[in-house]
This record gives structure tokens, C-alpha cells and sequence, in this order.
């Protein structure tokens, strides 16, 4: 039990409490990664050849945005490192669908889509499926809140 002075003096040092700032949150990366590699070590150009995942190797990689993005070959990641904007996807990898409802989530590598030239990843194939139902408004939506969910 609490002496009834020290409680009051607690109380007495809350408003004080409450008017410190809060320790800033630190930010999320601007691409989603898994193990050290972006979009769980995913080839993105392979994405757009419709071959969907295909995994990339360590031997074909390129840093860029924060990230270490890997390849499938040589091909891909030149392509990659001459305009890695064609290729990365929107919202750093992050789940589409969530990016337009204002927050982030991580994503799998089976839950995509290629619209407008753009790769999209999302959470699940629930919620790729959602996203689709919704186009283009939830792409507006995403962009309006990113990269401000970041953190």
C-alpha cells in the first residue's frame, strides 16, 4: 500500500509526466525486408515477365533505398540497377492494401499484381483479392498515405 504522500505526490507529478515528449518512434525502413533482403529475397523484375516469385540468389544483388535487393541472374539486376523505380514496388514492398488503409503490414511473395506497369505486393491472397475489388481508388489511397505510415 502507498502512503497516502506519496500518492499524492505522484498525482501532483503527473501533469509534468504528461507534458514531456514522447521518445520519437523509430521509423520503419522504406522497403519491407526479411533476413536482409527486400520483399522477402524476391527477384522484382521477375514480377513483370509473369513468372511471378522467383527467388534471387546473393551472387545477383544491388543495394538500393536502405535495401539489398536480389536476383534471379545478371539480366534482372542490371535491368533493376538501370531503373530500379520501374521495377520496386509500390508502397517499399509493403502490403498495398494496408498501405491504403493507413498502416503497413508485411507481405508474401504469392500475393501480387502488376497494374498500370506497377508492381503491388500484398499480406495475403485475402487481402490481394480485397485490393483488386477496389481499384484504382485504394492505389489513390495508398499514396495518399504513404510514406507518412512509415513512422
Amino acid at each position: 500500500m502507498i502512503p497516502r504522500r506519496t500518492a499524492l505526490g505522484l498525482l501532483a507529478l503527473a501533469p509534468a509526466t504528461l507534458a514531456l515528449p514522447r521518445a520519437a518512434r523509430a521509423a520503419e525502413p522504406r522497403v519491407f525486408q526479411r533476413g536482409g533482403l527486400a520483399i522477402n529475397g524476391i527477384d522484382p523484375v521477375a514480377y513483370f515477365d509473369g513468372n511471378g516469385p522467383v527467388p534471387g540468389l546473393r551472387d545477383w544483388s544491388h543495394d538500393w533505398d536502405g535495401a539489398t535487393w536480389v536476383f534471379a541472374g545478371a539480366a534482372n539486376r542490371d535491368a533493376f540497377a538501370a531503373d530500379p523505380a520501374r521495377f520496386a514496388p509500390a508502397f517499399g514492398g509493403y502490403c498495398a492494401f494496408a498501405a491504403s488503409r493507413g498502416y503497413l503490414a508485411p507481405t508474401i511473395p504469392e500475393a501480387w499484381s502488376v497494374h498500370d506497369g506497377r508492381l503491388f505486393l500484398n499480406a495475403s491472397l485475402r487481402a490481394r483479392e480485397l485490393w483488386l475489388a477496389e481499384l484504382p481508388g485504394v492505389i489513390a489511397a495508398g499514396e495518399a498515405n504513404w510514406p507518412a505510415i512509415l513512422g
